[in-house]
């Protein structure tokens, strides 16, 4: 291959420079925001609102686009956080207390809060991605993280092990915890966003609206439901410079509604 290619502004090499000072940027935007610990839900929100943009070869700005679903989703995100991180504390409290245990039914509890932090996890992953994307209730958005990440598992299995594998890789010995303490700050979260996000775009395609130039003649559109006839996913997507409303979806269950806007 050619010198002059390697270095050419169009060569894949540059492309990469690239998208690493971008992911660069985005990761120390995000550290910065996570400080007041509050915000930590807003930041995560924001960080995969960039990164899904990324993968779908949309960005713009990084920074304009970051603080724009910051905003966006200050209020509902805070809560989801807040939630999420008192139902983490609790767990592993419990987790904490029971990890002496001996007796039959202290080892039952000890199984039943550990599966329970599974799902948690699982909650966990995909809560901030989905709300990023999909604009609905604080409820509607956690139940439909939720049933994302068990429909599909097979993804979800694998975003958990690159998480996991990451944090522990950092805590392995003092030696790689002061040396992933740097690589966090400067690259890690955004990083591991960004390959997350590879999945999740093919994930959200499922529940996503179709493109309206293909659905002229159609007035409704059917999403899958995620739960056997009972109830249908309630999921709106967020557009970036206007709030489009499709019709309401009924199915055969009169109660599974929704609506749908692009985010």
């Amino acid at each position: 291959m050619p010198l002059r290619s390697i270095f050419d502004m169009d060569s894949g090499f540059f492309r990469a420079l690239s998208r690493l000072a971008d992911l660069m940027i985005l990761n120390l935007i995000f550290v910065v925001c996570c400080i007041p610990i509050v915000t930590i839900g807003p930041a995560l929100t924001a960080m995969h609102y960039v990164t899904l943009k990324m993968v779908d070869n949309e960005e713009g700005y990084i920074v304009r686009g970051f603080f724009k679903s910051f905003r966006q989703n200050l209020r509902q995100a805070i809560i989801i956080w807040v939630i999420m991180l008192l139902l983490g504390c609790l767990l592993a409290t419990d987790l904490l207390i029971l990890r002496e245990a001996t007796g039959m039914l202290l080892q039952v509890m000890r199984v039943f809060i550990m599966a329970t932090f599974v799902v948690y996890f699982m909650e966990l992953i995909y809560v901030f991605p989905v709300l990023s994307r999909f604009e609905n209730s604080v409820r509607a958005t956690m139940k439909n993280a939720l049933f994302m990440a068990i429909l599909d598992f097979p993804r979800t299995i694998l975003m958990a092990v690159i998480i996991g594998v990451s944090v522990f890789i950092t805590l392995y010995n003092s030696y790689t915890f002061w040396y992933g303490i740097l690589v966090w700050i400067m690259l890690a979260f955004s990083c591991i966003a960004y390959v997350n996000s590879r999945f999740f775009t093919k994930i959200f395609k499922k529940y996503m609206p179709k493109d309206p130039e293909e659905e002229d003649d159609e007035e409704s559109e059917e999403l899958p439901e995620l739960m056997d006839g009972s109830e249908s996913l309630e999921i709106q997507e967020t557009k970036e410079t206007e709030k489009t409303q499709t019709n309401d979806t009924t199915n055969e269950n009169p109660e599974a509604q929704q609506e749908i806007t692009e985010k």
